[in-house]
């Protein structure tokens, strides 16, 4: 059903993109922006990990310098069949954690000093069930391409003042004005749509590969409550890799609205809680 949705509100977006290109530039101004979109995405695909890892002066850890970590990581690698990934630790007291890389061949999980300290291993093992789902889903993939697609529809906005005679355009510049307001804007709420759709995939995939949904519940509420009480400095300086979090690690959007990447904690665990056959009935 998740993939239903994503392919849906893809779709959605592309619509978007061509209808806009259309009113404001024609086929001409809706190629260039594609293109110049496409370019910079491509960049960001292959260097993207390498960019966020160290801006976040993540460590990377091996099974001897960090033996408990690494090892649950390995064992829910052998459950999940998949290819290790490299493993970091970010020196942060927020408990948060996220996956990165472009595909299962070339990926990387990280969690925070703060998450080791807080969870048991069986919350630990929840997590990082999630970061593995989110790369065997190629969850990277999806929002580099959702991403394409709204680059391509900022930089539209940006030549309608010199695309904005388009002749096609029945609502002349009136027209041209609500699609350079209005076409950026629902591009990132589509964004976010996906993005949430993603992390409900990740939460059951991550059930499915730990093999208890309660496990990662229980660590939700932990890092739901630890990450509303503890600053993250460096994703609030760089709002736009909230996303890649398993929690929202900004203060700015504590409820389930429009504009929040994530779901609201508390969905989340209750669909956990759903899978794992309790609802109603008391957990951790």
């Amino acid at each position: 059903m998740n993939s239903i949705k994503t392919g849906i509100l893809l779709a959605g977006l592309t619509a978007l993109f061509m209808g806009a290109g259309f009113m404001l530039g024609g086929e001409a101004g809706m190629m260039i922006a594609l293109v110049f979109a496409i370019g910079t995405n491509a960049f960001a695909y292959w260097n993207a990990d390498k960019i966020v890892l160290k801006m976040y002066n993540a460590r990377e850890v091996t099974a001897q310098s960090s033996p408990v970590f690494y090892g649950i990581v390995e064992q829910l690698v052998r459950r999940a069949d998949m290819p290790m990934p490299k493993v970091y630790i970010i020196d942060t007291d927020q408990p948060n954690a996220f996956a990165t890389g472009r595909n299962p061949e070339n990926a990387a999980v990280a969690a925070t000093t703060g998450l080791l300290k807080i969870l048991d291993q069986e919350e630990i093992a929840g997590v990082m069930a999630h970061e593995l789902a989110h790369v065997k889903n190629r969850d990277t993939l999806i929002m580099t391409i959702t991403a394409t697609i709204a680059g391509a529809l900022s930089m539209l906005a940006n030549f309608a003042l010199f695309f904005g005679n388009n002749r096609n355009n029945p609502l002349g510049i009136v027209g041209t004005i609500l699609v350079m307001i209005l076409a950026p804007m629902a591009a990132m709420l589509v964004q976010m749509a996906i993005s949430r759709t993603r992390e409900y995939g990740a939460d059951a995939g991550g059930a499915e590969i730990c093999g208890n949904p309660m496990w990662l519940a229980r660590a939700l509420d932990k890092l739901e409550r630890g990450a509303q009480a503890i600053d993250n400095n460096p994703a609030e300086a760089n709002p736009a890799t909230a996303h890649m979090f398993i929690v929202n690690p900004l203060h700015a959007h504590r409820v389930d609205n429009l504009f929040s990447t994530h779901p609201k904690t508390a969905n989340r665990i209750k669909k956990l809680q759903e899978l794992a056959g309790i609802v109603g009935r008391p957990w951790g």
